[in-house]
């Protein structure tokens, strides 16, 4: 749990410079069941979590590109607020957490780091590229040189998407996923050989069956491969079938070996996934019954001093 939720006492920010104003803070960003300005701040990076993955969406709309405002458009505007915004709350985290260590290993605190990453490295290749193409024409390797800043930066913008990984932080049901993922994930390393046993002995026994068709399109065991991850997984595209007899029914029994092994981790998985939703939901209900109680005697003891200690 400690990876996941990071709720630290008061022992922790006693010793701390500005202690009380770094523990109220953490609980800001951190804690949303510590009070109502925390809960509506959860709302809000969860709000914009969800601008920032819709403005990236529409931003590949050729229809939308057209309007722009200093040489960006409107859905880059956007993103670069929403970045801005994710900025400021990792650097909140960073420099009022305890224990410096343990944020920095916490899985959602490294997809916090990557969610606002991508745009600074953007920005450096970008000055890179812009620099470089000045002399482009006159230097062979500075435009190879830019060439590879292009296709690094296409990466690096690809990383934008795990942007929606920070809904985890607030979800009850993502963080149970994981959970479930990450405790299984032994069982889940054996269906994936399951799998691949399953997609190179098919694909052997189908090309095998239909290596002297004539009009077969299966021509090689690796072009089966596809064929047999289709039927394993019951998507069944169709675009690959076998014209054959004996073909047929070595398809009939990859469907029928994709159907087993498709139910076997069900019942597992979800079985894990409720014991672990379940103890998430009483740890935040316990979270938010200690905080209650913490408010109310907080009220009642300043209530007794009015009443003994009247000014």
């Amino acid at each position: 749990m400690a990876e996941i939720d990071m709720n630290y006492e008061d022992e922790h920010f006693k010793e701390m410079r500005f202690g009380n104003v770094r523990k109220t803070l953490w609980n800001i960003v951190e804690n949303p069941y510590s009070s109502i300005v925390a809960k509506a701040f959860t709302v809000l990076s969860n709000l914009f979590v969800l601008f920032s993955i819709l403005a990236m969406t529409l931003n590949t709309v050729k229809e939308l590109q057209i309007y722009q405002i200093n040489g960006k458009t409107h859905m880059e505007w956007v993103e670069i607020i929403t970045i801005v915004f994710f900025t400021f709350e990792y650097l909140i985290r960073l420099v009022t957490t305890p224990d410096i260590t343990l944020f920095l290993k916490s899985g959602l605190n490294f997809v916090d780091m990557v969610a606002v990453m991508p745009y600074f490295v953007q920005i450096v290749f970008e000055a890179l590229t812009d620099s470089d193409d000045v002399n482009a024409q006159e230097d062979l390797r500075t435009m190879a040189r830019v060439s590879k800043l292009s296709h690094v930066l296409k990466v690096v913008k690809l990383l934008r998407i795990f942007r929606i990984l920070k809904l985890a932080r607030h979800s009850t049901g993502m963080r149970a996923f994981g959970f479930t993922l990450r405790q299984c994930y032994q069982q889940a390393s054996c269906i994936l050989l399951f799998i691949a046993m399953g997609i190179f002995t098919f694909s052997a026994l189908l090309h095998s069956a239909e290596r002297d068709t004539e009009g077969s399109p299966i021509s090689s065991i690796p072009y089966a491969w596809w064929w047999a991850a289709v039927s394993i997984s019951t998507v069944g595209y169709g675009d690959v079938v076998p014209a054959t007899i004996l073909g047929r029914i070595v398809a009939f029994g990859c469907i029928s070996f994709g159907i087993i092994l498709n139910g076997m981790p069900i019942s597992f998985l979800f079985n894990k996934f409720s014991d672990y939703y379940a103890k998430l939901k009483a740890q935040e209900y316990n979270t938010t019954l200690v905080q209650r109680r913490f408010l109310l005697k907080k009220r009642l003891r300043k209530t007794l001093d009015m009443c003994f200690h009247p000014s």
